[in-house]
């Protein structure tokens, strides 16, 4: 089994906080970019070879920028050159501006089955200041639109920890959330990333951020309010009800093998871990002389023991202690490690597999590092 994930670099506007590659004035090479990602596609099919494509992911950028021609595109090309799954797992990240009754229409024609929906937050004023190019209202009406068109496996977006967000607003907003009765919501912390607009406010004291004992009272009542409306948190940042999980992403967290198409894309085959060059039109030279756009890094045993720790960790399936000793023999000082944290109650060990508790999510990288080889 295996995942493909089709950067799409193109955004309408910047958002504020967002240091992912993209590009806002792609008009002049959009053809000329989509014909490149389907020949790279087609220049790296042997590296799937035998296996069975189980999901696609249009990530970005904005992918609901695409017409239904281009995305057909993408999805046919893969069904030619690949094995694919007859129950295969096809997302699409859309903005709420971008989704109309055509528009979704349209995806599930070419096969799209589960949409993404980067809403970010039902405040006006937070979405105003992320720079975000839709409303509050906008929000609701795209999924209810979706709904209505007969997609049940929906995924929302939300940010907790924003400037001067109190409680009671963040339990608003997931109250809202709540009631829009989706599958999937992933719920993320604000982080202020160099390059960004979001640090050069924080820099100039323009926006002061929230503090981390606010941002861990806000993931408390993320886990809290959700959990009692009925999702499972099988990611630290991602909650879903029952049998809907992202396929696509779930993944990531086990450790398959997954091939990362366009700029800055990132593909892992067990072994070895490649990205592509971030930078559009450096893509675009490389392919056009037949020269893959990546560089390439083989994983030695400690890079893989430390890797399957940091993100087993942050799911609800944890890390297996057997897998972790076919990399690497388990020390004395790593067990200690390990029953301390059931002490302190942040772990437990289920079919012989470390599980963090609610209290060791929030701490999950830390106790991964502290873990790590």
């Amino acid at each position: 089994m295996a995942g493909i994930y089709i950067h799409i670099p193109f955004c309408k506007q910047k958002c504020t906080y967002c240091d992912f590659h993209f590009s806002t004035s792609f008009d002049s090479y959009r053809i000329k970019m989509l014909d490149w990602m389907l020949h790279e596609l087609e220049l790296r099919k042997s590296e799937l070879k035998n296996e069975l494509i189980e999901t696609i992911y249009f990530g970005g950028g904005t992918p609901s920028l695409l017409t239904q021609e281009e995305i057909s595109s993408f999805i046919q090309k893969i069904r030619k050159i690949h094995s694919v799954c007859v129950n295969v797992e096809i997302t699409l990240e859309a903005n709420p501006d971008d989704i109309g009754e055509e528009s979704v229409s349209s995806w599930k024609k070419v096969g799209v089955n589960r949409l993404s929906i980067g809403l970010q937050s039902f405040d006006d004023e937070d979405l105003s200041w992320m720079n975000r190019a839709h409303n509050s209202a906008e929000s609701l009406k795209a999924v209810q639109i979706a709904q209505n068109a007969g997609i049940i496996n929906i995924s929302i977006d939300l940010i907790y920890g924003l400037p001067n967000m109190n409680a009671q607003r963040w339990e608003k907003q997931l109250e809202i959330a709540i009631q829009l009765n989706v599958s999937h919501i992933s719920a993320y912390c604000l982080t202020i990333e160099e390059k960004t607009v979001l640090y050069k406010l924080v820099q100039n004291k323009k926006i002061i951020p929230s503090e981390n004992e606010i941002q861990a009272i806000h993931f408390e009542i993320l886990q809290n309010k959700l959990k009692k409306a009925g999702f499972i948190q099988y990611e630290i940042s991602n909650f879903a009800k029952e049998n809907f999980y992202s396929k696509h992403n779930s993944s990531y967290w086990k450790g398959e093998k997954y091939q990362g198409i366009g700029p800055s894309a990132h593909s892992f085959d067990r072994k070895s871990r490649s990205w592509n060059i971030a930078n559009n039109h450096q893509y675009i030279s490389r392919l056009s002389e037949n020269i893959l756009p990546l560089d390439k890094e083989e994983l030695s045993s400690k890079d893989l023991f430390n890797e399957m720790l940091l993100i087993g960790l942050r799911t609800i399936w944890g890390v297996s202690f057997e897998k972790l000793a076919d990399i690497k023999p388990l020390t004395e000082n790593f067990t200690s490690k390990v029953n301390q944290l059931i002490l302190e109650e942040k772990a437990q060990i289920k079919n012989n597999c470390m599980i963090l508790n609610p209290k060791g999510m929030l701490f999950a990288d830390a106790i991964a590092q502290d873990l790590f080889i």
